[in-house]
């Protein structure tokens, strides 16, 4: 593996920083924004088809796991980072990969999400046209 000659510097790991932030942050706002349907859709007692339930579960749960693994990949490239300035580049180096590898699982989860959530769009577009 490649990883036995090549050293990262604090600096890689630190330039995921504002991108896993402002992942994060468009994570919490989907969960907010579907709180918020949830809540409205609870409010009003109008009845909710069972397809629609089925996929706000569905998205509560993979935006959950989304924001969970992108707080992971964050805490992985501090880590790899506090392994960097000890000197243990290669330790680092692995860590780093796996910090990259949580951010590619996040980044796949958010794709699968706005596929329900465009799922979702057409149920109730079916819904209109009755």
């Amino acid at each position: 593996m490649a990883l036995d000659n090549t050293q990262i510097s604090l600096t890689t790991p630190a330039l995921l920083f504002p991108a896993i932030s402002l992942l994060l942050l468009a994570y919490t706002n989907r969960f907010f924004a579907l709180a918020a349907l949830i809540r409205t859709l609870s409010s009003e007692g109008t009845p909710v088809h069972a397809d629609q339930l089925k996929n706000l579960h569905r998205r509560i749960s993979i935006i959950r796991r989304m924001q969970e693994s992108g707080v992971f990949s964050f805490a992985f490239c501090v880590l790899c980072m506090i392994f960097i300035y000890a000197g243990f580049y290669h330790i680092g180096s692995l860590i780093f990969g796996c910090s990259l590898l949580l951010l590619l699982y996040s980044l796949l989860l958010s794709v699968i999400e706005i596929r329900i959530s465009v799922d979702a769009l057409n149920i109730h577009l079916k819904e209109l046209n009755k």
